[in-house]
């Protein structure tokens, strides 16, 4: 039964015919993307989390990497994290590829190794929204559940001139109620499919090619002129910008530090070179701070390159700095090791420091 919103907004609008025209043109235009060969739970799984927040473009060699490393779920399940941040490494948003993994592990254990079909068993996975839980039942198990995402929200929003704040939470649940009314009950995998190929290729954020619609007669805000006033989104809080001065810290034997980042919080198990906190710390005593923190003693050198480096909530300004490493012994709670060069490729490091290695 329709909530009183979602009968508001599909009122006088032809859902049956918008999506026949929708799935038509999703099934004559689709790209050819990897992860569309087949209705594999498993690899429209992994392809739908490397596809948060990351262009198509980018993830298609990083998803066949990946598949060709893990090419089942349980190969996934039995890796080290350490291979699977490695087979990551440059996606970014590390988090999601520890949540998959810890997830998978759980299928395994708790669902014999079946990816669930089910909305709550979905759910309880680490990792899976309402977004990807919607993609996973309607790609792969053709169950008409809404995946409503930036994307879709955009597309729905001119269509059906929806004028909420979609940067609020609760709007993308008026979405969702909206989705579950209007998705094809007969091919929901292409409806919703359909949505976020319009939204990639022609309902695009900026300039919609309106003139290519393949619903461009279902759409409102086109023919009230208004397409590119939606969807509504407030601006996001400015980021922070950190300073800090990364070291390419060297031994006698030409050999480099790098450390492991705590288990918790941003970049979470992944290897980097030191970095010290230049909004904490003058860059004259840096030494001194060096020998406190980290127990050994240093000489710097030369700065050898600039790097910025945006997160969605904070930027990192990175002097990359040459030093020598003269006496001490690390902490030990400190995860520290010496390397070589060839030897960095074995470690998983963040984008930032991959741009550093050059310089080794």
């Amino acid at each position: 039964m329709k909530n009183n919103r979602s009968e508001r907004i599909l009122e006088a609008f032809d859902s049956l015919t918008f999506c026949e025209n929708l799935i038509q043109w999703f099934q004559t235009e689709q790209r050819v993307l990897p992860w569309r060969e087949n209705q594999d739970p498993y690899r429209v799984w992994v392809s739908e989390i490397m596809l948060q927040q990351t262009k198509v473009d980018t993830v298609i060699p990083y998803f066949n990497r990946f598949i060709d490393q893990f090419p089942t779920l349980q190969a996934l399940a039995g890796a080290e994290e350490q291979q699977v941040l490695k087979a990551w490494e440059g996606l970014g948003y590390y988090s999601r590829a520890r949540n998959l993994h810890s997830a998978v592990q759980e299928v395994v254990s708790t669902y014999n190794g079946q990816v669930p079909n089910n909305e709550k068993e979905l759910s309880s996975l680490k990792g899976i929204g309402p977004y990807t839980k919607g993609a996973i039942l309607s790609i792969a198990y053709d169950t008409p559940a809404p995946a409503v995402d930036g994307n879709v929200m955009r597309v729905l929003s001119r269509i059906l001139m929806i004028e909420d704040d979609i940067a609020k939470p609760a709007t993308r649940k008026v979405f969702e109620e909206v989705v579950r009314e209007l998705i094809s009950k007969e091919d929901p995998s292409s409806f919703n499919q359909g949505l976020m190929e319009l939204g990639a290729l022609i309902c695009t954020p900026k300039k919609p090619s309106c003139m290519l619609c393949p619903v461009q007669n279902h759409c409102r805000a086109f023919a009230e002129g208004k397409e590119l006033q939606l969807p509504i989104k407030s601006s996001k809080k400015k980021q922070k910008k950190l300073p800090y001065l990364a070291l390419i810290l060297k031994d006698e034997r030409g050999k480099v530090v790098i450390q492991q980042r705590p288990e918790q919080g941003l970049l979470a198990n992944l290897w980097e070179f030191p970095m010290i906190p230049l909004q904490e710390v003058n860059k004259e005593h840096v030494a001194s701070w060096f020998k406190e923190n980290y127990g050994v003693e240093i000489v710097l050198h030369d700065t050898v390159d600039h790097i910025k480096h945006t997160f969605s909530h904070i930027i990192w300004e990175l002097e990359v700095i040459e030093a020598t490493y003269t006496h001490g012994q690390f902490f030990e709670h400190l995860t520290t090791t010496f390397v070589t060069k060839h030897e960095l490729e074995q470690y998983p490091l963040p984008v930032s420091h991959q741009k550093i290695v050059k310089h080794v």
